[in-house]
C-alpha cells in the first residue's frame, strides 16, 4: 500500500473541514477574524472594546470611530505558525461630518507556496517530481464600517458589514457575508463598550471543483468519501468592556479595562454551560505625555485537560509598547508570551497615521 505524501493531508483536512461543517453553526469558524488588528490592542490582551477610538475601531467597535478628529489610515503585519502563516491588515477611517463617521479595513490571512502532491505518483505507482505544484490558501476580508452619535451624551453606536472571501487552491473558494453592531457610551473618567459580531449569523457558501475532489476521494479511508456540503454558519459572539482611566499630574495616564467575550454555545472557556460561554480579557496601558506607552493585557482563558487527565486553567498573556509623534504612532506586541510553543506566538507591528499631519 502507497503512504500518502504529507502535503496531501493538508489538502484533505481543509476540504473535510468544509463537509464537517455544511449546514451547521459553529463555534469556530472564520477565526482569522478573531485575532486582532492593531499592536496597541493586542498587547493589551485584546481588552479595548470600550476605549478603542481610532481608525482600528472599524475591527474592534465600530462606534469608537466617532472620536475621530480627522482621517486616519492604520496597517499591521504579523506572522503565525512559525512564520509560516502570513496576516496583514489596513484600514482607513475618516468623519463624515459632527455626528457620523466611515471607515474601511481589509484583513488577508495566507499560507502561500503549499506543496500539492496529489500527482506524485502515476497509475502505475511512479513517483514524478515534476508532477509537483504549488498552491495557496487564503482568508480575506473587507469590512465597512458607519458610526454615529446618538442624542444621549457620551453615547455613540455603530454597525459593520462584512465581505469573507475564502481560497483553498483551485481546490475551493467561498463567499461569505454578515454584520456586526457595537456601541460606547463615556461617563466621565469610566468608558463602557458592548459588540455583537455575526449578529445575523454569517454565512459563508463553499464551491468546489469536483475534478479535484476526485483526485483525494478515498486517500483516508472514511474521509472524503462524498462531496461535502457547502454552506458554513458562524454563530453570533459578544463582546462587553468597562473601562476607568486615571490621570496623575496631568502628564502620566493609566487606562484599566476589563472585557468579558462570550459564545452562545459550550466551549473550554473558563465560564462554560450549554447555553454561552465566556471567558474574561484584562488590559492596562500607561502612558506618558501622550507620547511613550506600555501596555501589558491577558485573556483566552481555557480549561485544558492535561494527558495525565488534570484540569489545568491556561492563558494567554500579552506585553508591549508605543510611540506616538505628530500624529503618527508605531506599536510593537509580543503576544502570548507565557508559551512559545503556542502557535499564537508572535511579534507583531502596526502603524497608525492621522493624514491630517501631512496638510498642515
Amino acid at each position: 500500500m502507497r503512504s500518502i505524501p504529507r502535503y496531501l493531508f493538508l489538502i484533505i483536512v481543509l476540504l473535510a473541514s468544509i463537509a464537517t461543517s455544511a449546514q451547521t453553526s459553529r463555534a469556530y469558524s472564520n477565526e482569522f477574524l478573531n485575532i486582532g488588528v492593531d499592536a496597541a490592542a493586542l498587547g493589551m490582551g485584546n481588552a479595548v472594546v470600550a476605549t478603542t477610538k481610532d481608525v482600528n475601531s472599524g475591527y474592534w467597535n465600530p462606534a469608537g470611530l466617532m472620536q475621530l478628529e480627522q482621517q486616519e489610515v492604520g496597517l499591521m503585519h504579523a506572522n503565525y505558525f512559525a512564520n509560516i502563516a502570513q496576516y496583514n491588515y489596513g484600514g482607513f477611517a475618516m468623519p463624515i461630518d459632527d455626528v457620523s463617521a466611515f471607515g474601511v479595513n481589509v484583513i488577508r490571512f495566507s499560507v502561500d507556496d503549499i506543496l500539492n502532491t496529489t500527482q506524485l505518483i502515476d497509475d502505475q505507482g511512479n513517483i514524478n517530481y515534476d508532477r509537483i505544484s504549488t498552491f495557496s490558501t487564503a482568508d480575506w476580508a473587507v469590512t465597512f464600517s458607519y458610526a454615529r452619535e446618538a442624542k444621549l451624551d457620551g453615547f455613540t453606536y455603530g454597525g459593520n458589514m462584512k465581505i469573507i472571501r475564502r481560497v483553498i487552491g483551485d481546490f475551493a473558494n467561498s463567499w461569505g457575508f454578515g454584520f456586526d453592531l457595537g456601541a460606547q457610551l463615556q461617563r466621565g473618567n469610566w468608558h463602557f463598550g458592548f459588540i455583537a459580531r455575526d449578529i445575523t449569523t454569517t454565512y459563508n457558501t463553499w464551491t468546489i471543483d469536483e475534478d479535484s475532489f476526485e483526485d483525494i476521494r478515498g486517500a483516508v479511508a472514511n474521509q472524503n468519501q462524498e462531496l461535502p456540503e457547502t454552506t458554513e454558519i458562524t454563530i453570533p459572539k459578544v463582546q462587553l468592556g468597562a473601562a476607568r482611566k486615571f490621570t496623575f499630574h496631568y502628564d502620566h495616564v493609566l487606562t484599566a479595562e476589563v472585557d468579558l467575550n462570550m459564545r452562545f454555545i459550550q466551549t473550554n472557556d473558563i465560564i462554560s454551560s450549554s447555553a454561552v460561554s465566556a471567558t474574561p480579557a484584562l488590559g492596562l496601558e500607561y502612558g506618558f505625555i501622550d507620547m511613550v506607552f506600555v501596555r501589558a493585557g491577558a485573556g483566552n482563558f481555557q480549561n485544558v485537560t492535561q494527558l495525565d487527565g488534570t484540569d489545568q486553567m491556561n492563558f494567554q498573556p500579552n506585553i508591549g509598547v508605543g510611540f506616538k509623534y505628530k500624529g503618527i504612532a508605531v506599536d510593537y506586541a509580543l503576544t502570548n508570551i507565557g508559551d512559545a510553543s503556542d502557535a499564537l506566538y508572535s511579534n507583531i507591528f502596526s502603524l497608525r497615521v492621522d493624514l491630517s499631519t501631512f496638510s498642515r
